[in-house]
């Protein structure tokens, strides 16, 4: 590691997305640049125009051309939507290598590798260029084991309980 700090939130729970905006409001109350650069989500999301509330001391990036989700796509939407956010992580590379910021959040972007649009190598080789003491987040459902060496630290979020079942008896 190069004195850069990196973070996955990941798992089937909920919060993973607002855990990292939540790190990324406290950088910027703390007086550092962020961007956020989501993937993967659609642009008909709710949380979109509330995120952009927080401009311009969080700077929000999409490159999403269609509303739905990726997995709703037709296979050719998806092949065009890859193209969109491959772009994505071209200006993730760019603001990494020009230290544009002092946190990047990378939104959904173990989906990515997940799905076969980007390769670990790509990955690794953007944490490799992570300036001296910046950090990034990266979120997604999945847990991306491979990643794991490579990052500093990895939190999973997990939902065992919910409202209305009968709670587990290890919780009692």
């Amino acid at each position: 590691m190069n004195g850069s700090y990196i973070h996955i939130y990941c798992g089937r729970g909920s919060g993973k997305s607002s855990a990292a905006i939540g790190n990324a409001i406290r950088a910027a109350c703390a007086g550092k640049s962020v961007y956020v650069i989501q993937f993967m989500k659609g642009k008909a999301n709710q949380e979109l125009e509330y995120l952009r509330r927080l401009e311009p001391e969080i700077k929000l990036f999409r490159f999403d051309k269609y509303d739905k989700c990726y997995e709703e796509l037709t296979p050719e939407e998806q092949d065009e939507e890859r193209i969109h956010i491959r772009n994505g992580l071209g200006f993730a590379k760019k603001v990494v290598d020009t230290s544009e910021c002092e946190l990047i959040v990378l939104d959904e972007a173990l989906e990515l590798l997940d799905s076969g649009i980007v390769e670990l190598e790509e990955l690794t080789a953007l944490f490799d260029a992570m300036p001296e003491g910046s950090q990034m987040i990266l979120t997604g459902t999945h847990r991306c084991r491979q990643l794991w060496p490579y990052v500093d630290e990895v939190t999973e979020v997990t939902t065992d309980y919910k409202a209305g079942e009968e709670q587990p008896e290890e919780q009692l």
